[in-house]
């Protein structure tokens, strides 16, 4: 039953997309805020298909972060920007450049306003983020960062890459971390299988700015893999009873 909800969701996920992006693209024209609207509905209606196909919600804990401030989020799906994008207003993603190359959805990321960088760039291209993130931060807007730099599934070693304590160090800006545990529900092969259940996307108490970059890098991991863990115990505590019973 799984896989052929998963399949369903596919072809859900399939159209909406197609029909989006399609009914969109005259928005590449128009403000960025009139992209960033449209964003937003993409991620509703794939959620509205998650939940009526597959049976997977989500909750939402703590406190929604707002305006000025780094957000450094786990990584473990494709559920994890598009549940942050729509939980927090406007945020400015940063996201490889690589993903700006791809035909409709680039466009799109770059329209909306997401910060792109080099992987491979270095002190040039965090000067760059930096540069652009002091820009969306002026504006109003959060900034997001998978400090991780790509997905990781449940239990997987941490892996947190330098480029969050350099943006943290330069930016002068609390950071709130972000503990989920998307990829119990949203996995698979390529994330195809989809189950049911509910994503908990938790927002921790804020790291105040001007740490020094060790304890900034050790008291961020801590946090994000400590609470992790608990809400990935949460979620498999609950589904080994729901089999029991």
């Amino acid at each position: 039953m799984i896989l052929f909800r998963s399949t369903i969701f596919a072809i859900w996920f399939a159209i909406v997309t197609v029909v989006i992006y399609i009914g969109v693209l005259p928005a590449m024209l128009l403000p960025r805020r009139v992209m960033m609207h449209a964003s937003r509905l993409w991620s509703r209606a794939v959620f509205f298909g998650l939940r009526w196909i597959c049976g997977l919600r989500y909750e939402v804990r703590g406190q929604v972060p707002k305006g000025a401030v780094l957000i450094a989020s786990k990584h473990m799906s494709m559920w994890d920007t598009m549940g942050l994008y729509l939980t927090v207003w406007d945020p400015a993603a940063v996201l490889k450049r690589e993903l700006l190359r791809i035909p409709f959805y680039g466009w799109y990321l770059w329209k909306a306003g997401v910060i792109s960088i080099d992987r491979g760039g270095y002190a040039a291209a965090l000067r760059k983020m930096t540069a652009e993130a002091k820009k969306a931060l002026a504006a109003g807007r959060p900034i997001l960062i998978f400090p991780e730099g790509t997905r990781k599934k449940p239990g997987a070693p941490p892996d947190y890459k330098p480029g969050v304590a350099g943006l943290y160090g330069m930016l002068n800006v609390p950071c709130v971390p972000v503990a989920l545990n998307s990829g119990l529900l949203w996995t698979g092969p390529m994330g195809f299988i989809k189950k049911p259940g509910r994503i908990v996307l938790e927002f921790l108490e804020p790291i105040p700015a001007g740490l020094k970059r060790s304890a900034f890098m050790a008291t961020l991991q801590d946090r994000i893999e400590t609470a992790t863990a608990r809400l990935v115990s949460e979620a498999q505590q609950h589904f080994a009873t729901t089999n029991e019973s």
